[in-house]
């Protein structure tokens, strides 16, 4: 199932259920998977017009351009609610269910999770089930106390804007520190005058998000479009 490559911006007929595939392969080899925003309460119904989940449609193009080979599983996720709804934490059990039924559809294939804020903290959440080998998050939230232990084995990287003032850029900094005594790696840089809804330098976010899926998913051919520093402790670096 493949979107039409001259309007980008365009969604195919939505399977029922949580998944929603915007490319599925024959034989795929890997699947990135991605997560939108939310609120931090609201029990209506999410919807694929709201405006975290606009935000995210442009990532689909970047990352299936950055991934020639067409031979990787591209989709979102539905969620069910528009809100993480305290310790129901709704938008977790969706990512898992979609988790779950991706791995139907392809197989046991090494899954990219890129969330943007709400979900890149349903993404860490999630980090833990047996598809996942990475999570790319993009401004995420992530209030201290958030749980690292599932990161073991996995890949972390985090992009957050330098005035964002919707989540704490220090909030993912913590969370990323702690994740190194656990997670294969992790990483953060902070995109300069970057702000929450990545509008600002948009097209940077885009590449740049493109470009670390492309290597998470093929490290040795890829090559790694952040700086060492990211890596280690001290500074995060501006991009």
């Amino acid at each position: 199932m493949r979107r039409n490559r001259n309007d980008p911006y365009t969604s195919p007929p939505a399977p029922a259920g949580l998944l929603v595939p915007h490319h599925l392969p024959a034989r795929p080899r890997a699947a990135v998977l991605l997560l939108h925003g939310g609120r931090a309460d609201g029990l209506t119904p999410s919807r694929s017009w709201h405006p975290a989940a606009l935000r995210m449609r442009p990532f689909f193009p970047a990352v299936e351009a950055a991934l020639p080979h067409e031979d990787v599983v591209l989709a979102g996720v539905r969620y069910r609610l528009r809100g993480w709804n305290g310790t129901r934490a709704d938008p977790v059990s969706d990512t898992l269910d979609a988790l779950d039924r991706l791995a139907e559809l392809a197989g046991p294939v090494p899954t990219v999770l890129v969330g943007h804020s709400m979900g890149g903290r349903a993404a860490l959440h999630a980090a833990g089930h047996p598809q996942v080998r990475a999570v790319l998050a993009l401004a995420p939230w992530w209030p201290p106390g958030e749980p690292v232990r599932q990161l073991a084995g996995r890949h972390v990287v985090v992009l957050h804007g330098e005035h964002d003032r919707v989540t704490s850029p220090a909030d993912s900094a913590a969370c990323v520190r702690r994740a190194r005594a656990t997670a294969a790696g992790a990483a953060m840089a902070v995109v300069r005058g970057g702000n929450h809804a990545m509008l600002r330098r948009h097209r940077f976010w885009h590449r740049t998000a493109a470009d670390v899926v492309a290597h998470l998913l093929d490290p040795a051919g890829r090559p790694d479009p952040l700086p060492a520093q990211c890596y280690r402790p001290g500074a995060v670096p501006l991009l």
